[in-house]
């Protein structure tokens, strides 16, 4: 079983892309409270990637900002590439299957 439940803010404003086939994709990074904290007393956070598809990936782009708290569920995947000067980078990140947007906009947010 490969499943992810997460609850957390996004750290930056929602990147949105479109294959070459015109399917849109987001990226977005969330910050996750690990739920403890520290010996020094701080709270321990945890930056996670994230990928969303389709018209899920449009609808985060337009109603998600910097600070946003969502809530997803999906699925751990890793991929590899070679850049452009030949190194191999390699991505683990969160496919979103299911994204709530657990705030309010705010009145007069465009």
């Amino acid at each position: 079983m490969n499943r992810v439940v997460l609850i957390g803010r996004l750290t930056k404003e929602p990147e949105l892309y479109y294959t070459k086939q015109g399917a849109a994709y987001a990226r977005i990074c969330i910050a996750v409270n690990r739920g403890f904290r520290n010996s020094l007393g701080e709270q321990q956070v945890d930056f996670i990637n994230c990928v969303v598809w389709r018209k899920s990936a449009e609808n985060v782009t337009e109603y998600c900002k910097k600070g946003s708290l969502v809530g997803i569920t999906g699925r751990i995947q890793t991929s590899n590439y070679d850049d452009e000067q030949g190194k191999r980078i390699y991505r683990t990140e969160v496919v979103i299957e299911s994204i709530t947007f657990l705030e309010r906009r705010r009145e007069g947010a465009s």
